[in-house]
């Protein structure tokens, strides 16, 4: 598919992240104005809620753009999806008579504060990336014992906390918790020593949904995707996770991309999961390409100095899709909610340049990297991580606004009360 030309110029430009191909769905508010819907488009965010108040635009169901969140509109479906996007091209497109109808509602991004662009119902993270699996199984296991068993057959994941997700830009502060080292006779109560984030994508689920679903129908459930950042003690996760996983070492925060890039816009970039030595039982079974063609990167840049791109890697690389995942969640009868999110798992690539956290990027710790006037093997004080992910069409790209945090100093005393 080539570029969709717009009379908004930027939109037009090959490099830029929000082309008319994109339309991707966010929340904004500018100065003390109460936060609305938008679209990005170029330079600029259009205000879809003020467009649906004038008749602009006109979905089944409205007003479902008059609150601050896009979850009616995915509780909606997917025919109304298709009807906003369609709305959408005809009023923002080079040849449309429109435009003077519409010009006077476009924002500049520039000028705008972002927020949560959904309530998150639930939030479930996956560990589904066949590198980072085999990284981290190798570095505690052996490499004659990376995966587990199980890990073949089923993508694996816990239930985190949807209280902890919060959108790009927002300071995440270093957490305590209860570490144990090897040399320690007892645990101790410390700041996390060994900070870390984990490069993923996050399936955001529009449709509702009561007992298991097959993939097909998980994939038509996806409303869109976003970038996310696992954030990860890997001190306190190594005491904890036995026998039950993580807990609070992955509940400090997870942030997101401020833009859900839907799944129509993704609809040409689409791609098979990796050939399978061991067959999937028939009901996690791809009917179709599931995957996309995103290519990612991470970048690390210290209190005021300049970034260094530490990773680079594709959402190719997972090992199960997120339409497989939510299968896999419905299977015992799970019920899915509009505004659930699926953090994929980290994304890693087969060499040291393409892994999806510093945990694999340092080897533990006992290989630090380089960075822009220094060294890393986990996060700093105020250091700012920022995940960034397109996808390259012709002519155009669709992006999906940086993933951002800075981890800020520990709390002297957590439990001191001002």
């Amino acid at each position: 598919m080539p570029l969709i030309r717009s009379w908004v110029a930027s939109a037009n430009l090959a490099d830029h992240p929000f082309p008319l191909n994109n339309l991707p769905c966010g929340v904004f508010s500018v100065g003390d104005e109460d936060p609305r819907c938008g679209v990005a488009i170029g330079d600029f965010v259009l205000d879809a809620t003020a467009l649906e108040a004038e008749g602009l635009l006109v979905l089944d169901g409205g007003p479902l753009l008059d609150v601050p969140f896009w979850n009616a509109v995915m509780e909606a479906g997917p025919a109304v999806w298709e009807a906003l996007r369609q709305q959408l091209l005809v009023l923002l497109q080079e040849s449309s008579t429109r435009r003077y109808l519409v010009e006077d509602h476009l924002v500049a991004r520039s000028a705008v504060m972002l927020h949560m662009p959904f309530l998150v119902s639930e939030y479930t993270d996956f560990y589904a990336g066949r590198h980072h699996a085999t990284n981290v199984g190798t570095m505690f296991r052996g490499a004659e014992n990376a995966l587990p068993p199980n890990w073949l057959h089923i993508p694996i994941g816990y239930n985190g906390r949807a209280s902890s997700v919060v959108v790009s830009g927002t300071d995440i502060r270093r957490p305590w918790g209860q570490i144990k080292g090897p040399n320690d006779a007892v645990p101790r109560f410390a700041p996390s020593a060994r900070f870390d984030i984990e490069l993923e994508l996050g399936a955001v689920v529009g449709l509702a949904s009561e007992g298991p679903v097959t993939v097909a129908e998980a994939d038509g459930m996806i409303f869109g995707y976003v970038l996310l950042n696992d954030w990860s003690a890997r001190d306190i996760q190594a005491w904890e996770y036995q026998p039950l996983g993580p807990f609070q070492s992955k509940a400090t925060a997870t942030t997101i991309s401020p833009w859900i890039v839907t799944r129509a816009a993704l609809e040409p970039f689409r791609t098979a999961t990796p050939r399978r030595e061991v067959p999937l039982l028939p009901h996690l079974r791809e009917p179709g390409p599931m995957l996309y063609n995103i290519a990612l990167e991470v970048a690390l840049a210290p209190e005021g100095g300049p970034e260094t791109v530490i990773s680079r890697t594709n959402y190719t690389e997972m090992y199960y899709s997120a339409a497989q995942q939510l299968a896999h969640h419905t299977t015992c009868g799970c019920a899915m909610n509009t505004g659930d999110l699926l953090g994929s798992g980290t994304i890693s690539g087969p060499e040291k340049g393409n892994r999806g956290s510093l945990l694999e990027l340092s080897w533990g710790g006992k290989e630090p990297f380089d960075v822009t006037g220094g060294t890393r093997s986990f996060i700093e004080d105020n250091d700012t991580l920022t995940l960034r992910g397109q996808a390259q069409g012709d002519g155009y790209r669709i992006g999906f606004g940086d993933c951002r945090g800075k981890v800020i100093p520990a709390l002297a005393d957590p439990y001191k009360r001002t």
